[in-house]
């Protein structure tokens, strides 16, 4: 990730929990909170409901991989959790990436200048 690091510490996750906004669709969970940087931080989290740990670790590949070709477009200074639901087990990489850009467009997290809403 150029412009992102990961969240990392349980209190940064229960902070972004606690104090952050969220939407939901049917593959994720997206909590947004201002962290007052000029960086964003990536959290992603998939409980053992979702599956064993080699779903829950593409699941994690495949959200990583989507915010990174995408980062260009969010807005900077953000902490950012995405949480699996259990229908993301069986999820492939264009249903995680709608997934994630749609709660993005609910989050107003998107810069307006790259994404014009026609899609």
């Amino acid at each position: 990730m150029i412009f992102s690091e990961s969240l990392k510490k349980n209190s940064d996750f229960q902070n972004v929990y606690k104090n952050g906004k969220s939407y939901v669709n049917k593959y994720l969970v997206m909590y947004v909170l201002e962290n007052n940087r000029d960086i964003n931080r990536l959290g992603i989290c998939a409980s053992k409901k979702v599956g064993n740990s080699v779903v829950r670790h593409r699941f994690a590949r495949l959200v990583r991989e989507s915010y990174r070709l995408h980062e260009n477009i969010f807005n900077s200074g953000l902490d950012i959790v995405v949480v699996a639901r259990k229908s993301a087990a069986s999820a492939g990489y264009r249903e995680i990436e709608g997934a994630l850009l749609h709660l993005s467009r609910l989050h107003h997290i998107l810069k307006v200048s790259f994404y014009d809403g026609s899609n």
